[in-house]
């Protein structure tokens, strides 16, 4: 087997659908049947019981998969060890943040860098539509990203920061006057979702389904990013759920900000994909539990 038939053959065996798995390798179905019915000729067995409604693996199929599965990993590890070797040993530490207040966390860049100046550390922006894909492809090797995060392939590592949540509204909407607003209020403007569809847990984290009445909270807005809320704030009578630093990070003088006084606490952490990690992130990670959570 090729390295892109091992790739197509486990990306099946996980969506386990033709049209999706080409979409998520960017190369046509057709190219997905060509090498399964390969794959098959080779072995002398099928892999994939299919009808007209249903992909399954069958039993050959599923030994497949177990075999093959640790290879891509083993493969990006001997990657990885052979670009420190090349760069003498130096490896960079890639740290994504989905939020914009990577200068509050100074203290732990520094501690980290104080600590292990044999390592770079690079710290950049990410974003929130899509989070983990940066992870899985291999251009990050840590984020920064709010809790819970509850997917197979990747690991949790310690609480960085807390936060409150704030409301953003219109300088010149009706709220400002009234100082504060409760979660209550969502149930009667709606919330900013995504364009993309993301982990619904994940979502309800940052931004409830729900008010503590049980009121649905609809998504009266998508976007693609979240420098796109703003203006759209600023510009309508539309209001959003955002993270505290924003207050801070993108304050602008038409938008205001506002307590939220049944708001829930924002929890940030470390999240890493769990076949690559290694020695810098674990470090990383230890330095985030010798100093603390920073409450924001």
């Amino acid at each position: 087997m090729q390295l892109r038939d091992i790739e197509i053959f486990l990306t099946l065996a996980e969506e386990l659908h033709f049209g999706h798995t080409a979409e998520r390798l960017g190369i046509a179905q057709a190219s997905v049947s060509q090498s399964i019915a390969k794959q098959e000729r080779s072995i002398g067995a099928l892999l994939f019981e299919r009808t007209s409604r249903t992909v399954r693996l069958t039993d050959v199929g599923r030994q497949l998969r177990d075999d093959l599965t640790p290879i891509p990993g083993a493969l990006r590890r001997s990657l990885d060890r052979a670009t420190r070797a090349a760069r003498g040993g130096s490896a960079v530490l890639r740290v994504g943040m989905i939020g914009e207040n990577a200068h509050d966390l100074l203290p732990f860049w520094e501690a980290f860098r104080a600590r292990h100046p044999q390592w770079r550390l690079q710290v950049r922006l990410s974003p929130f539509v899509q989070p983990f894909e940066s992870l899985r492809r291999g251009d990050l090797d840590v984020l920064v990203a709010w809790l819970p995060v509850e997917e197979p392939d990747l690991s949790v590592g310690p609480v960085i920061c807390t936060e409150p949540m704030v409301a953003m509204v219109s300088a010149r909407h009706a709220l400002v006057d009234e100082k504060a607003v409760s979660m209550e209020t969502f149930g009667d403007h709606g919330l900013f979702g995504a364009g993309t569809a993301q982990p619904a847990y994940w979502e309800d984290a940052y931004s409830p389904f729900a008010t503590p009445s049980g009121r649905p909270i609809e998504r009266v807005h998508t976007v693609a990013a979240c420098e796109e809320v703003p203006t759209i704030v600023a510009t309508s009578d539309a209001i959003d759920l955002t993270s505290a630093h924003a207050a801070r990070y993108s304050a602008r003088p038409d938008i205001a900000y506002l307590p939220v006084t049944d708001s829930h606490t924002l929890r940030w952490g470390l999240v890493w994909r769990s076949d690559a990690e290694s020695e810098p992130v674990r470090a990383l990670a230890q330095v985030v539990r010798d100093l603390g959570v920073l409450a924001l």
